[in-house]
């Protein structure tokens, strides 16, 4: 038992003095996420929580990491060599993005390395959900953000007609008999499909359903954010027709934005809580 604990504090050692020094290779990478998660336009905001998300997930299982036999895997050195080729490329060409998601590789390779697969089954999901920290590339941000915004429109259009407000798409314009209103990039429901996506994966990864459960609930995330930001689009439409857009602009816009990623919230959480209620029911 104290070999055994030896080598546990001596490969806890070597990692950590590893990971130290992957920090310091990977410094311009966390420069321009940082960057980017401080934008005041970011889609990326909750990036800081996601390390913190991760830790609090090894801090709940510090007992089954603790009891885990560790082992090396040869294998973990292939995956670091693999993932610090891909960084130095990604860097020499600055493409943070694919340098960011190499440094979840290398991570990945370095604990396989020094703890072995029985370990790594308690640190995959923390591992792998930094993932959700690295913001996407600005080209398919900017490609997203205009398909969103014209699919949000053009179902807002099509219920504003529906329910008796006469309106027009011109673009990602909506025309109403007594205004019109815009659909810029912030409404496009991106930033919150990003949010609500990497909530999904918390919801999805704490259930005690399978894996193909799982999935669903993560994939709940889309249709849910975008339903809720055609609802806030919807609303802001016809308050700005009834009561003018010194109404619909001030107060209330800020107010829909909270109240329906509330809702958005609520309702991935109903769809967590039917699906583990279906299994309870099916093993019932």
């Amino acid at each position: 038992m104290k070999q055994s604990l030896n080598d546990r504090q001596k490969a806890s050692l070597r990692f950590i003095a590893c990971l130290i020094l992957l920090g310091a290779a990977y410094i311009p990478m966390f420069r321009w996420m940082v960057e980017r998660w401080m934008h005041p336009e970011s889609y990326y905001g909750h990036g800081f929580l996601i390390p913190v998300v991760s830790l609090y997930v090894l801090w709940q299982r510090r007992n089954q990491l603790k009891e885990a036999p560790i082992s090396s895997e040869a294998a973990g050195i292939i995956i670091v060599a693999a993932g610090l080729f891909i960084h130095v490329i990604a860097a020499l060409l600055r493409i943070y993005f694919v340098s960011g998601f190499s440094f979840v590789i290398v991570l990945y390779g370095l604990v396989l390395f020094f703890f072995g697969r029985k370990m790594m089954r308690y640190l995959i999901f923390p591992i792998f959900f930094l993932l959700a920290m690295i913001p996407l590339p600005l080209v398919l941000i900017g490609n997203l953000t205009v398909k969103l915004k014209l699919f949000a429109a053009q179902c807002s259009t099509v219920i504003l007609n529906k329910i008796g407000f006469p309106s027009v798409r011109d673009g990602s314009i909506i025309k109403m008999p007594h205004s019109y209103i815009a659909v810029e990039a912030p409404c496009s429901g991106l930033r919150s499909l990003i949010a609500l996506l990497t909530l999904g994966l918390l919801f999805a990864f704490s259930a005690k359903v399978s894996y193909l459960r799982k999935g669903i609930i993560l994939l709940s995330a889309i249709p849910i954010a975008m339903v809720s930001n055609i609802g806030r689009i919807l609303m802001l439409a016809i308050v700005n027709d009834l009561y003018g857009q010194k109404v619909a602009m001030g107060f209330f816009h800020d107010f829909t934005g909270f109240f329906v990623f509330a809702f958005a919230f609520t309702g991935l959480w109903i769809v967590g809580r039917m699906i583990e209620s279906h299994k309870e029911g099916a093993h019932g």
